[in-house]
């Protein structure tokens, strides 16, 4: 009985780098073929739309916050303006609470000084005895 003669090492080697090199010509051809360009021509597309989509948010973001500072801005000038009112305001009514005060008090003394005149004639008389 004769034993079974396969290939020779060497011929298995060849063989083994024959069928690799075939593979890796399938791989390229597969990479290289239009399905893949247009997948990655898609995938370029999608990439640069989400990139102005960004762009596009981020322009919207600073215009919103140049907003929001103005905004602020009109706020305090507002607010300092309506404060220097009031401030004036108070100026006033404290200079009326005062001249009030001053006129009431001149009332006062102008009615006190009447009934000091009173009380010193109502003496005299009273000593002359007529």
């Amino acid at each position: 009985m004769s034993s079974y003669q396969g290939p020779d090492p060497e011929q298995r080697q060849r063989d083994a780098a024959a069928a690799k090199k075939a593979m890796l010509e399938r791989f390229r051809a597969a990479s290289e073929g239009p399905a893949v360009a247009a997948r990655r021509a898609a995938r370029a597309a999608t990439n640069e739309a989400r990139l102005v989509r960004i762009a596009e948010r981020e322009a919207a973001e600073r215009v919103r916050k140049a907003e929001l500072a103005e905004q602020a801005a009109r706020a305090a000038d507002l607010a300092l303006q309506a404060e220097r009112e009031a401030e004036k305001v108070a100026a006033l009514l404290a200079a009326e609470e005062a001249e009030r005060a001053a006129a009431l008090a001149a009332e006062q003394k102008a009615a006190r000084d009447v009934r000091y005149a009173a009380r010193k004639a109502a003496k005299k008389e009273r000593r002359r005895g007529y």
